[in-house]
């Protein structure tokens, strides 16, 4: 119920063409309890859909890497790992300690998530229905400013640490 009003709110919002933060949505973290969005305002927030079985899956350390680079600065990266293109291990304990052990990743992770379709974590669903944005393969990133308004997303292919990534973070870091 609670995910079908915010995607309509969502909607409205686009319709009347009105710029709008995200609501403060939770995840439940891969570490126990939850992780709020609330708690990451005042800073860039990249969301990113991940896989431990995808060609793209070296990208963790690139995402650990940008996190190492930008977070004195307030940049969080978050890891949603998701079994959305039938790539992600079977739970979230053998999720986690693969990112632990192959990648040495302290980034936040949720536990395993729905990220396109019916079920989408409203996040998701949020974006869909304000930006027409919705993962079309593992390692699509999205940019949330400091305020929580959706910036930029990027494809599987942009590397984490790449310029057209990493200027774009840079200028929402220089208030841009």
């Amino acid at each position: 119920m609670l995910r079908h009003v915010l995607v309509g709110l969502a909607g409205a919002v686009m319709a009347v063409g009105v710029a709008a933060a995200a609501p403060a949505f939770t995840f439940s973290s891969i570490e126990g309890g939850e992780i709020s969005l609330e708690t990451y305002r005042g800073g860039p927030v990249l969301v990113v859909n991940t896989a431990s079985r995808c060609g793209y899956t070296y990208q963790y350390a690139g995402l650990q890497q940008l996190y190492d680079t930008y977070r004195a600065r307030g940049l969080v990266v978050l890891a949603v790992p998701s079994d959305a293109f039938n790539q992600e291990l079977s739970s979230n304990d053998k999720v986690k300690e693969f990112c632990e052990v192959t990648y040495g990743l302290t980034i936040p992770m949720t536990e395993m998530t729905e990220v396109k379709g019916a079920g989408a974590h409203p996040l998701f669903a949020w974006l869909k229905a304000t930006q027409g944005f919705e993962p079309s393969w593992n390692f699509n990133k999205v940019l949330l400013d400091a305020e929580g308004e959706y910036v930029e997303s990027w494809g599987s292919g942009a590397k984490p640490m790449s310029p057209e990534v990493t200027g774009r973070i840079e200028g929402v870091l220089a208030g841009g």
